[in-house]
């Protein structure tokens, strides 16, 4: 039977609004676009400060965006829960992304009482591309 998110993409953009508002220190970048059946969609508008020489969007970005999705559609799926923390995220970064939006659509691969573990992958908007892919570990504090 598949998951289905119990918050909605607006339920889930006034959480980051109101209990998790420090994800917006560099101005609002980051947005919840989607989500369903055991997944959810953000989208990340970098500025120039979030590029390294070369003009790509830096790593340290590419990984708070992967992060933030991984923690988004957890609690889509199992509500609120402010407490529920990263214990592992790798990432790989596969190819040169520019400056410009960006998306990353995460999947919940397992969820438990204690862990989660989601997929995330990143593209260009609207391309199938992918720029980074990451896996990260969740854990969930009783209830």
């Amino acid at each position: 039977m598949p998951l289905e998110p119990i918050l909605t993409v607006a339920d889930l953009n006034r959480f980051l609004e109101t209990d998790f508002s420090e994800v917006h220190t560099d101005g609002k970048i980051f947005e919840v676009i989607a989500t369903g059946a055991g997944f959810a969609t953000m989208r990340l508008d970098p500025q120039e400060k979030h590029l390294r020489p070369g003009g790509t969007v830096s790593g340290p970005t590419l990984f708070a965006l992967a992060d933030v999705t991984a923690y988004i559609t957890l609690l889509a799926h199992i509500g609120p829960v402010a407490l529920a923390v990263t214990t592992n995220l790798n990432i790989n970064f596969l190819r040169k992304p520019q400056l410009g939006p960006l998306q990353c659509t995460c999947h919940i691969l397992k969820l438990g009482k204690r862990l989660a573990v989601l997929d995330a992958a990143i593209s260009e908007l609207n391309s199938d591309e992918l720029v980074a892919h990451a896996t990260a570990t969740y854990s969930i504090p009783p209830r």
